[in-house]
């Protein structure tokens, strides 16, 4: 018996061995923290901040843009008397700005927007106002207080008057620039058709643009060998007629009112009759009239057909130069009181 206890004794199992956990508790490292997403979120801020702001310049125009100026300026000083108001007296020296003790109407003001500009104590006197002044100085009755007239008598210009001649100089300068970019766009076609078409391409130096006083005129010169009309008569030259179907069908779609003038050299009439440079140069801005209106010019466009004979040469010093006899066609401003 003991013997066996014995040897049952030595064939059990060894006890585990005991399983020790080490936890080390130390600081995170630096490189794990959070300050990094501070400083990512307001980077990201201030490029959203940045593109906005640039949105927002192009998406604007200027006069948007001047009254988002105007409404950040700051409180004009007139309104802000310093040393008497809430907040003015240096840094730390004064009350709150929006005190009502600090506002030099009345209490109830709580805002700068509701602040009047300071009044001058003696100031109803000085301007005759009220009938204490009246009595002291006699000017009170002096003053032309009637609708319209200012202190001198004179016409006062209202406000409705004032925008009236806005508006109307905004119209004037819209105008102005529509006919400036209208008339460049014809020149340049009617050059390019000049140019492209062979039977008209000679007549290029015949045809001359000037910016006069009243609107664009377009001249169709004579020379030595081209005349448009044959010589005295007011009968047009077929090549002279294509030109001015040509011309015609560049303006017909402008809105601008039309001015024919006729022009003459000095050589005069044979045999001393009725007719004279007067009659035919009239009657020969008459024909181009004529011409215009059938390729597609309206007759209410014409604003004046006239004939000035020789008064007018292009050529000053010789008043028999074939230069002298033109035609020209003037197309006017559509603001008749528009200088260049």
């Amino acid at each position: 018996m003991a013997e066996a206890k014995k040897g049952d004794k030595k064939g059990e199992a060894p006890a585990p061995a005991p399983i020790i956990i080490k936890k080390i508790q130390g600081e995170e490292a630096a490189a794990h923290g959070g300050a990094w997403k501070i400083a990512l979120a307001d980077m990201m801020t201030a490029m959203m901040a940045f593109f906005l702001l640039m949105w927002l310049l192009g998406a604007t125009s200027e006069a948007q843009r001047k009254s988002i100026a105007d409404y950040f300026k700051p409180t004009p000083k007139s309104l802000i008397q310093t040393g008497q108001l809430a907040g003015s007296n240096g840094v730390l020296g004064g009350r709150s700005i929006l005190d009502p003790e600090g506002l030099p109407v009345a209490a109830s003001q709580t805002s700068l927007l509701d602040l009047e500009p300071p009044r001058v104590p003696d100031a109803g006197e000085q301007r005759g106002l009220g009938p204490e002044s009246s009595d002291k100085e006699g000017k009170g009755s002096e003053l032309d207080t009637s609708e319209g007239k200012g202190p001198d008598g004179e016409p006062r210009q209202g406000k409705g008057a004032a925008d009236k001649e806005l508006d109307d100089a905004a119209k004037a300068k819209a105008a102005a620039e529509l006919d400036q970019k209208n008339f460049d766009q014809l020149e340049q076609e009617l050059r390019k058709k000049l140019e492209e078409n062979s039977a008209l391409a000679a007549l290029q130096g015949q045809v001359r643009f000037v910016r006069a006083e009243d609107g664009l005129r377009i001249e169709v010169i004579d020379k030595s060998d081209f005349s448009m009309f044959s010589l005295g008569t007011t009968r047009l030259l077929p090549r002279a007629q294509a030109l001015i179907d040509e011309i015609a069908k560049s303006i017909s779609s402008m809105p601008n009112k039309v001015a024919v003038r006729g022009h003459t050299d000095s050589v005069p009439f044979a045999g001393g009759g009725q007719r004279n440079n007067w009659s035919l140069s009239a009657e020969r801005a008459d024909v181009t009239r004529q011409i215009l209106e059938r390729s597609g010019v309206g007759p209410d466009r014409f604003a004046r057909i006239e004939g000035v004979a020789d008064t007018d040469h292009f050529n000053p010093a010789d008043p028999n130069d074939p230069r002298n006899r033109r035609i020209s066609v003037t197309l006017k401003f559509q603001d008749s009181g528009r200088k260049p």
